[in-house]
């Protein structure tokens, strides 16, 4: 058995984390990284390290900055859980909110500094 590095686990915890408030299970995340879900069990006990090729795919796939991966530091802007949310949108939903935040994007009156 390997031994957990410190880093390891503490990266697999934040890993874990992220996973769970995106409201996925271990198999349904290693399929969307394409990784199986004995990596992804070993990734979050610290039990194996991460490449930075697999960390920018999870920091893609889950809206998250690899900040929060690595020094557990959380986005201004955190869009995670918000993320996890559209994901369960009917389109017809999604189609619908998109419509609202591309108004509130592109308005021309923009409120306070916010641009």
């Amino acid at each position: 058995m390997k031994a957990k590095k410190e880093l390891n686990i503490q990266i697999g915890e934040r890993i874990k984390r992220a996973r769970e408030k995106g409201g996925m299970t271990q198999e349904q995340f290693a399929e969307l990284i394409n990784k199986t879900p004995q990596f992804v069990s070993d990734l979050e006990r610290g039990v194996s390290g991460i490449s930075i090729e697999t960390l920018r795919t999870i920091c893609e796939k889950l809206c998250i900055s690899s900040d929060s991966i690595l020094f557990a530091r959380r986005d201004e802007n955190d869009v995670s859980e918000l993320t996890s949310k559209f994901r369960k949108m009917s389109h017809v939903k999604f189609r619908a909110l998109e419509q609202i935040v591309n108004a509130l994007l592109y308005t021309k009156a923009e409120i306070g500094s916010d641009q």
